[in-house]
């Protein structure tokens, strides 16, 4: 098997090419700021529900006391939905709201490929060949 076939090196290289078209999708928003009746549009989040709910199934929160409060789910706030400002042209980009997505998106990204460049270095280290 290659070392670009492994899950983590597949998982990492998936996860920056979610990155990468999240930016593109982002700085269209951004670009179409002053278009009237645009609608900015984003990804919907990488889903790993497989493993969340082999988590959920062993970790559960307890009361140990009365005055506790109850815990919930998260998924009851994900499913939220928030309203956009819409401006009387019909436009519905927030400048600070993509801005603020474009920075968390590229440290998410870098994170990503800081990540897969480590491991390839683990590899080569192993391999006695840095």
């Amino acid at each position: 098997m290659p070392i670009s076939d492994m899950p983590i090196f597949s998982m990492l290289r998936t996860r920056m090419q979610w990155h990468q078209e999240r930016q593109r999708l982002l700085a269209e928003n951004v670009a179409n700021a002053d278009t009237p009746m645009f609608r900015p549009h984003d990804l919907a989040p990488l889903e790993f529900r497989r493993a969340l709910s082999a988590a959920e199934r062993t970790v559960t929160l307890a009361r140990t006391d009365s005055a506790h409060l109850a815990g919930g789910s998260s998924a009851a706030f994900a499913s939220r939905s928030f309203a956009t400002e819409v401006r009387p042209a019909g436009n519905a980009v927030n400048l600070e709201d993509e801005m603020m997505k474009v920075a968390s998106n590229q440290m998410d990204h870098q994170a990503a490929a800081s990540l897969y460049s480590r491991s390839l270095g683990l590899f080569k280290t192993a391999l006695g060949r840095r």
